[in-house]
């Protein structure tokens, strides 16, 4: 159970395998700033592929916009996080250090039992200048968020595609909060990764389709692997809705600290379009052609994050298992996520293996990411493919070379299967697609 994974295992593997390394770590580091290394940048890159596959791609009505990550800072005014995008901050008389309020179990100070100072509200918004002078009036601000983006260009992506509502605009992009107390690895960080989609609905309709994108991101988890029984969906109370939002439902997960938000979904209204409308004076609504009328539409929200999400990927999938009496760290991860998909491994180092093994990797990697490795014995090569979480594993051997077949071996099962080299591309693009049936048994022993 993922409940049962300690998260410090998730950041050893992580470092270890390549997947995260601190930021600036030659210096220290840098609190809450993480660098995504070789594999790690493969399963960030996956996780969005995967979302914008399902979010634009398979959607009958949705397109993808990238905006600037300084706007305008009137956008900020008129959205309300100029004033509103607060936390209550309190701090320690002892220690000094500074904690959300909300956060806090308890009148003392979580580090030291200190006595604690009155709360202060205190912006999130990352504050900077455009231009050479620090003056005022060239303030500007590192987004909190990408939704605003998608609001403001509203009219431009209705009068340039010429679409009809329903319509969603989605977007990837960074988004920058100065939070008060970052922490748990890459949960919760300053600098993170959003992927999100503002869905434009006529009113009266926003319901309805507020409980379709429910479902749609609740099963979008599921399909890639996750466990149903470390999700669930939590609705909010009326106390704790934004003060835009009409409904908001989060999906959360069971990370190692706990159940956390992983993804929210809110019926957010005409909250935002009627206030830039208010506060540009343009025009952002939209004419119906087909029933004669003009309206403000509702915008229902799906908003989840690329780092949040990977962490939950990765604890989802990590696994210790016996194997012949030794240790066996896999991780589970769906094939579509995994940051390589097939290994080359040649039995030996010996030279007769070379040429084969090379063209076998040549003709591999045209089509799928791939790693190639010939150092130590096959069995702590199998166990380090296992750990970053690769599904198969081809294997060159010497018979190779007289029949001009290879081994492929399956990552869950363990179950290995001889090939032609003439079918692997094949046969290894219809097991990663999940087109059955399977070439491979339901379960094997290793070799």
């Amino acid at each position: 159970m993922s409940g049962e994974v300690d998260m410090e295992k998730i950041v050893s593997l992580c470092k270890r395998r390549g997947f995260i390394f601190p930021s600036s770590e030659i210096y220290g580091g840098l609190a809450s700033c993480w660098d995504y290394g070789p594999l790690g940048i493969e399963l960030k890159r996956n996780v969005k592929n995967a979302w914008w596959k399902a979010m634009v791609q398979e959607q009958e009505n949705v397109v993808g916009i990238d905006t600037s990550i300084m706007m305008h800072p009137r956008v900020w005014e008129s959205s309300g996080h100029v004033d509103g995008f607060t936390d209550p901050l309190v701090e320690c008389k002892n220690c000094h250090l500074r904690w959300r309020l909300d956060k806090i179990e308890g009148k003392g100070c979580p580090e030291c039992d200190g006595e604690l100072t009155s709360p202060r509200t205190f912006n999130l918004m990352f504050k900077t200048f455009m231009g050479p002078v620090e003056e005022e009036a060239s303030v500007v601000y590192l987004r909190p968020e990408t939704a605003q983006g998608m609001f403001v260009n509203f009219a431009n992506i209705v009068a340039s595609c010429r679409k009809k509502l329903p319509l969603g605009i989605a977007q990837i992009g960074k988004s920058f909060r100065n939070e008060i107390t970052p922490g748990n690895f890459i949960f919760r960080t300053r600098e993170f990764e959003q992927m999100e989609m503002e869905y434009f609905v006529k009113p009266g309709t926003d319901e309805e389709w507020f409980d379709y994108w429910v479902k749609e991101r609740f099963d979008w988890y599921t399909r890639l692997g996750m466990r149903k029984e470390n999700l669930r969906l939590r609705l909010h109370e009326k106390d704790e809705l934004a003060h835009y939002a009409k409904a908001c439902y989060d999906v959360e997960y069971l990370f190692p600290m706990g159940w956390s938000e992983l993804e929210g979904i809110a019926n957010r209204g005409n909250y935002d379009l009627t206030q830039h409308i208010k506060c540009s004076g343009r025009d952002l609504s939209f004419y119906d052609a087909e029933a004669d009328e003009r309206y403000v539409p509702y915008v229902i929200e799906p908003s989840a994050g690329v780092d949040r999400s990977m962490l939950a990927f990765l604890v989802d999938a990590y696994d210790e298992e016996e194997v012949k009496g030794e240790k066996r760290v896999v991780l589970h991860l769906h094939p579509s996520l995994s940051p390589n998909k097939v290994a080359i491994l040649p039995l030996s180092k010996n030279e007769k293996l070379l040429p084969l093994s090379r063209q076998v990797h040549g003709q591999l990697k045209a089509e799928f990411m791939t790693a190639y490795d010939d150092a130590q014995s096959i069995g702590r090569r199998y166990r380090r493919q296992d750990e970053i979480g690769t599904p198969f594993c081809v294997t060159i051997d010497f018979q190779s070379l007289e029949d001009n077949q290879v081994t492929i071996r399956e990552r869950d099962s363990l179950a290995q299967i001889r090939v032609s080299i003439d079918t692997l591309n094949g046969i290894l693009k219809s097991e990663l697609e999940g087109i059955s049936p399977s070439a491979f048994p339901s379960s094997a022993s290793e070799q």
